[in-house]
């Protein structure tokens, strides 16, 4: 199909609704800012939607573009495009892998020849079904094909010049429902869906551990390999992996035994060096624990200088001679670092509480340990030496029942010159003697064992005893100092023993202890009674200091800072106080 070439406008349009840059007759292009880039030579007759082997379906027609058709000459026919202000016409869904396309309103004089002359050149044409009516199925190769003979539709078909009714029709084409088309897309999903599991397989077998070795059979030569590996550090893990499942295989056997027993015994070694990794792993956390432990403490030793420099910053003789928004700053300043410091005094304290903890259970641990050490010691001996007697008088019990089955084979048989069975006999008959021998040493030994256990705990109950004696001679002792330091010192006490005047100072004291012991490297007077002004106002410094220098075991003075920064920090000292009154 091609369009005549005189007229100009004609391929402009056209060119226009393929959302090309037209070009004149000569190849230059109509429009001055086309892009030249495009590679369209002159002589090329323009693209159209119709011309055969085209590839890809006409691109989207912007909504505000109005579509416009044109006139389409053929050698028998000639289509007239409809009207543009008509709607669209209707088409119905289209199937999966629809190749096949029906085509209504053929002229009655229309043939096989004019539709394959008007349909071909949208693409290669497989097949066409024509009814003895008006209408007729075409099947395209591929399905792009069916987008350009759409393109067709509403189009008024004239054969040659002819005006007769029988020469004319409006084409009306659409989507066909085939079974061919179906079966084929049916084929192809089948054949994308293989192709996706074989890749996914792929993909899991790529992305699959390798399997593990598979472990051989046991043989001496194999055995001597493992007992060599189990000696050593690196191929420890799998010796014992291929000694295991032997194991679990059942390869142990009477012959075999010994070879076993010798591979468990050097897997048994393996527990001290276990035990000493350990160990070194445990002193490197305890190392690590302090390094932090250091470094914290330092870090909160420089929060409280920069504290100490806000709380200076804010006394009066500094304070007047900043500005509101210094001020404000300062304030804000001081606000953050006294929390960021709380928070890091907090997380210390818990540390130190940790350790207080553990190191109260290793005491008790030792103590609880040492006195039980001997005990289980003896005990774990004793039991030992229990097992041993009882798997003795097994044994014993298995000899016994063997002569017995011995002796009434014999009497079966009356068989009393048979020389092996006299030679069996002496043989079980030293054994079960041998046995005995043994048993009786080993029950001797257990005896004296347990005479020494018990011996054992009448020394541990004597020395309970001395303890308890020395330590109520120690509570005595104490008592009496105390009664005479009572004696000698009645005027002293009398003076002393009331620091405390009134149910304020009372309440004070109480928040003040309860303000220092939040803050374990102490505090100034000033941060007190900055703490102390939030309850009430009326506090007086000068009282609030007389009356912590007068409880001497609840509150110490102590100086810290060098040079400049010298400062007097009291500290809550009552836990200590408590023991030394």
């Amino acid at each position: 199909m091609t369009l005549p070439m005189s007229d100009p406008t004609a391929w402009a349009t056209a060119m226009n609704n393929l959302g090309m840059a037209p070009l004149g007759i000569a190849g230059q292009p109509i429009l001055p800012d086309f892009d030249p880039a495009l590679g369209m030579m002159t002589g090329i007759p323009p693209i159209t939607p119709m011309m055969p082997g085209l590839g890809i379906v006409p691109p989207p027609i912007p909504p505000d573009m109005p579509v416009v058709k044109e006139i389409i000459h053929c050698k028998s026919c000639t289509l007239f495009p409809p009207n543009p202000n008509l709607p669209p016409p209707a088409t119905r869904e289209r199937p999966p892998g629809c190749k096949t396309v029906f085509v209504g309103g053929l002229p009655e004089n229309g043939t096989e020849q004019i539709i394959v002359e008007v349909f071909e050149q949208c693409g290669e044409i497989i097949a066409i079904r024509k009814s003895k009516k008006n209408f007729c199925h075409i099947r395209f190769a591929e399905e792009y094909m069916v987008d350009k003979a759409l393109y067709l539709s509403g189009y008024r078909i004239r054969l040659g010049s002819s005006t007769d009714k029988k020469d004319t029709g409006r084409l009306h084409v659409d989507f066909a429902q085939a079974r061919d088309d179906l079966y084929e897309w049916e084929c192809k999903q089948r054949m994308l869906a293989r192709e996706e599991r074989h890749r996914r397989r792929m993909e899991e077998e790529r992305l699959r551990p390798p399997s593990p070795p598979p472990v051989v059979h046991y043989s001496d030569h194999e055995c001597s390999i493992v007992a060599e590996k189990l000696k050593d550090d690196s191929k420890f893990s799998e010796a014992v992996q291929t000694l295991l499942t032997w194991i679990e295989r059942g390869e142990v056997n009477r012959r075999s035994a010994n070879n076993f027993y010798s591979m468990i015994q050097s897997a048994n070694s393996h527990v001290r060096r276990l035990v000493n990794e350990k160990a070194a792993h445990e002193k490197d956390m305890e190392e690590a624990k302090e390094k932090f432990k250091q470094a914290l403490s330092g870090i909160l030793i420089q929060f409280e200088q920069i504290v100490a420099v806000y709380h200076s910053a804010s006394k009066q003789k500094a304070w007047d001679h900043f500005t509101k928004a210094q001020r404000k700053n300062i304030s804000v300043w001081c606000k953050q670092a006294e929390e960021i410091r709380n928070i890091h005094n907090d997380e210390l304290m818990g540390i130190r509480r940790e350790e207080e903890m553990e190191m109260s259970d290793d005491e008790i641990e030792e103590t609880t340990e040492t006195k039980e050490t001997e005990e289980s010691a003896l005990v774990s001996q004793a039991e030992a030496l229990k097992e041993e007697n009882d798997s003795l008088r097994w044994q014993l019990d298995a000899y016994r029942n063997e002569v017995e089955l011995l002796k009434q084979e014999q009497g079966k048989t009356h068989r009393e010159d048979d020389p092996n069975k006299e030679q069996q006999l002496k043989l079980l008959q030293q054994a079960l003697q041998g046995m005995q021998q043994h048993l009786l040493k080993v029950q001797e030994e257990y005896k004296r064992k347990e005479a020494e256990l018990e011996k054992i705990k009448d020394d541990k109950l004597q020395v309970e005893k001395m303890l308890e004696n020395l330590k109520e001679k120690e509570s005595c002792a104490s008592r009496l100092c105390a009664s005479s330091q009572e004696s000698d010192y009645p005027l002293e006490k009398s003076m002393n023993s009331s620091p405390v005047k009134s149910e304020r100072e009372a309440l004070l004291v109480g928040i003040i202890s309860t303000f220092l012991h939040v803050h374990p490297f102490g505090a100034s007077i000033e941060y007190i009674c900055s703490y102390l002004h939030r309850l009430d106002n009326k506090i007086c410094t000068s009282d609030v200091e007389c009356l912590m220098s007068r409880l001497q075991h609840t509150f110490k003075q102590e100086m810290t800072g060098v040079g400049a920064s010298l400062e007097k920090r009291w500290k809550f000292c009552g836990f200590e106080g408590l023991k030394l009154t």
